[in-house]
């Protein structure tokens, strides 16, 4: 029989040497500006945001707690340092359609001036049209239109006065108009009189009348009107002039003082063009008295500038994280104001949304955030598809709300988005969404762990005393900081990596310097460090204790000693949380006379998972091809775990199903002292395990509970050998010989080992069981046949 040795201590934990630091403390240390370990990340993020291209946004995703979302902004954040700063951008009056307003993108800092200058321009204008119109000259000029209208319309009326005297005909003024009457030695014929005039008389004197009378009406309904016209025309112009004289100084200063944006100066024509026509906004606004007064005056809301993007303060490009990307809050909104009962807007209560801020730079979100919101990940498509950012209310895309509302210009974009997200997110948008790949086409693959060396050790110290700084905690003792690297290891579940997942380092270092400061130490030590990842198992060990409790309490059925047939000790892990523990589970199995069939009975209750049904179906096949490859397999056999109550998944338990089911059938007893863990293929050959610690700590504890007496232990895949980071007890347990880890690549190692019998004894004794069973079978066969004859003769 071939003895498979344990494995030697310094095998089970890989620990971190402090005498390869050359500090004292983490204070001597510089600070750490790049990330360790993500060089395939940091390529595709140069790429990314160097690339300008359509469709070249990034999605940045890995585990949450690796400080990819930390990194990428600090990178982004002086890379747009060196990057131009992006236009103002505004939103102003388009006097001719005022539901279209019209978007200036102004050179950075002009938006805010324009504002304040358009603000004193308004002020300035309500002081100086009034007193243009109140000056001599306006008054002189005035007056003059209004003297040479009256004296047309008198020198008319006098003529026809005239003219009507030469025909012994008046013309009379009375409260109700004109009217002629006919005379006689100068004056008015008396009604009575006028009856005694030969009908030949009166038919002249009217018939003189009746043309009179006509001209009269031409005068009254043609030229006096036509005269009127006129008047109004010369005062409407003398206004224009008067306003113009009044204005255009004003908005020449303006026009010089943004002589070389020909945007601005468009608008000033249209803004100067406006306020001659509504020059009587002004001229009221000076009568209505000093509570109107100021440009906020809903009478000159239309002439201020509303200034969504200001970067009069910006130093490169905009980064821009928007925590809470709903739909308005990225693409921007409009508002309203209740005045009597109704709904309004104009262009000074449009909002900008945070693809408005980030214009120009780089816009970060969280996916899901996106995803979760309405509409707000259709609505950063239809922008990232467009190149424009067109603000829409929901109501008016879903033809919810028939409200007038504004249709601002839309806005080019130049832009870079950012998205943050798991991998399964990733691939499930790539598989389901099929513009995510036009639009999204660059991928920074943030890792969970890097290489472990020498090197790595030094730019994982300088990390922590990075995070000790920016923290402000005591610095770390090189022991200490050999242990953090130790802890890091243990995370990534390989001896041979270090995790990147900084979360989880920044809130231990957290909790050693606050049980260093409760000690009264100036630099956090390696019993700092210890105390706080022990009061973090002690804090999430509650369920684990009970578990444990049940255990020793002989509640749970485990054997620790002693040795049984058909019995054996799996490992099962229970992830909780953050937290993660593993507990044995006896695994039995029995075997009979059968047709070859192998129930599971995980599996025949549904409490079996997937993987771990294949696991029982590969052993299965390994027991037909060693034992029975040219024949039929006679035999039935049940595999269970006991006393399990919840489902079963994974395939680790399928090299100790497969023991105890060939302990079964060789009726040899396995040692119960002894913990199995590992998976099979059909070759008989012992796969890799996840959580290698965990399960070997949890058999370690119990049997540390009971007494150690030597002889216990685990066995585990030899692939698993790199993963081993065990605690500082299981290891001393170990070197004192009470406890043992040995390593196995097939299953004829753990079998030796499992049952002490050498391999051909264990293989002998199930060919026997199996010859026996092919025997039983045939003699039951021609049992059958017999009696079958006999009663076919009967």
């Amino acid at each position: 029989m071939t003895t498979i040795p344990p494995l030697s201590p310094a095998r089970l934990c890989s620990s971190c040497d402090p005498d390869q630091f050359t500090f004292t403390t983490t204070a001597e240390l510089e600070d750490l500006s790049e990330i360790i370990g993500q060089a395939r990340a940091l390529d595709a993020i140069r790429f990314g945001s160097g690339i300008q291209r359509e469709g070249y946004n990034l999605f940045v995703m890995g585990p949450q707690g690796t400080g990819k979302h930390t990194f990428v902004t600090q990178f982004l954040e002086a890379k747009a340092r060196q990057e131009p700063i992006p236009l103002d951008l505004c939103y102003v009056n388009n006097f001719a359609q005022p539901h279209m307003p019209f978007a200036l993108q102004l050179p950075a800092g002009t938006g805010a001036k324009l504002c304040q200058s358009m603000r004193q321009m308004v002020e300035e204008l309500r002081v100086a049209i009034p007193a243009a119109f109140e000056s001599e000259e306006y008054r002189s000029k005035a007056e003059a239109v209004q003297t040479d209208f009256t004296a047309r319309e008198e020198k008319a009326i006098k003529e026809l006065g005239d003219e009507a005297q030469a025909h012994q005909i008046a013309l009379l003024r009375t409260q109700n108009g004109f009217g002629f009457a006919p005379l006689k030695d100068g004056e008015v014929i008396k009604p009575e009189d006028y009856d005694q005039l030969p009908e030949v008389e009166k038919a002249h004197i009217e018939a003189r009348i009746t043309e009179l009378q006509a001209h009269l009406e031409r005068i009254l309904r043609h030229d006096i009107p036509e005269w009127k016209r006129e008047a109004r025309d010369r005062l409407k112009r003398l206004n224009r002039l008067t306003t113009l004289a009044a204005v255009e100084h004003l908005v020449d200063e303006l026009r010089r003082a943004y002589s070389t944006i020909p945007e601005i100066q468009t608008y000033l024509d249209s803004v100067q063009q406006d306020v001659i026509d509504n020059v009587n906004d002004f001229r009221r606004s000076e009568e209505g008295g000093a509570e109107q007064v100021g440009s906020d005056h809903p009478q000159f809301r239309r002439y201020r500038v509303n200034v969504l993007v200001d970067h009069t303060a910006s130093k490169g490009a905009p980064v821009v994280f928007d925590d809470n990307p709903m739909y308005h809050s990225l693409i921007g909104r409009v508002e309203h104001q209740a005045q009597f009962g109704n709904l309004v807007t104009d262009f000074n209560l449009i909002k900008p949304g945070s693809l408005h801020r980030a214009n120009g730079g780089y816009l970060l979100l969280d996916v899901r955030q996106v995803l979760t919101q309405l509409y707000a990940w259709e609505g950063l498509k239809r922008v990232l598809r467009s190149r424009q950012i067109r603000i829409e209310s929901l109501g008016q895309i879903l033809s919810l709300v028939s409200t007038v509302s504004l249709e601002p210009e839309p806005v080019p974009l130049n832009i870079k988005v950012v998205l943050f997200g798991e991998r399964l997110m990733y691939y499930l948008l790539y598989a389901y969404d099929p513009e995510f790949a036009e639009l999204f086409k660059v991928e920074a693959d943030f890792g969970d762990r890097f290489e472990r060396t020498s090197e790595s050790h030094q730019l994982y110290a300088r990390l922590i005393a990075t995070v000790a700084r920016k923290e402000q905690l005591l610095p770390l003792l090189r022991s200490a900081v050999a242990r953090v690297i130790d802890h890091g290891a243990r995370l990534a579940d390989d001896a041979e990596k270090l995790s990147a997942h900084m979360h989880c380092i920044a809130d231990l270092l957290r909790e050693a310097d606050y049980w260093a400061r409760l000690a009264g130490r100036e630099a956090v030590a390696l019993e700092d460090i210890q105390h706080a990842l022990d009061t973090q198992q002690h804090r999430a060990s509650r369920i684990k204790e009970r578990v444990q409790e049940e255990i020793l309490r002989g509640t749970v059925l485990i054997d620790t000693d002693g040795s049984r047939v058909g019995q054996v000790n799996g490992l099962s892990v229970i992830g909780l949380g953050n937290t993660a523990f593993a507990q044995p589970t006896r695994i039995t199995a029995t075997t009979r006379l059968g047709d070859g069939e192998l129930v599971n009975i995980e599996r025949e209750v549904k409490l079996s998972g997937a993987i771990h049904s294949k696991g029982v179906l590969i052993l299965a096949s390994f027991l037909a091809e060693r034992y029975a490859k040219n024949r039929p397999l006679p035999l039935a056999a049940s595999l269970v775990f006991e006393q399990s109550y919840g489902a079963v998944e994974g395939d680790s338990a399928s090299a100790a199903e497969l023991c105890v089911l060939l302990s079964s059938l060789a009726d040899v007893p396995i040692r119960q002292s002894l913990a199995v863990t590992g998976s099979i293929n059909q070759f008989g050959q012992i796969q890799a395990i996840g959580a290698v610690n965990e399960k070997i700590e949890g058999f370690f504890d119990i049997c540390q509970a009971r007494g150690l007496n030597g002889a216990q232990g685990v066995v585990i895949p030899s692939a698993n050998l790199p993963h081993l980071m065990l605690r500082h007890e299981v290891v001393q347990a170990a070197e004192q010989g009470r406890f043992h880890i040995y390593a196995v690549s097939h299953v004829d190692e753990m079998l030796v080992l499992l049952t002490g019998k050498p391999l051909a004894e264990v293989n002998a004794k199930v060919e026997k069981r199996v010859a026996d069973l092919i025997r039983l079978r045939k003699a039951l066969a021609r049992s059958t046949k017999d009696k079958k004859s006999r009663d076919k003769r009967i």
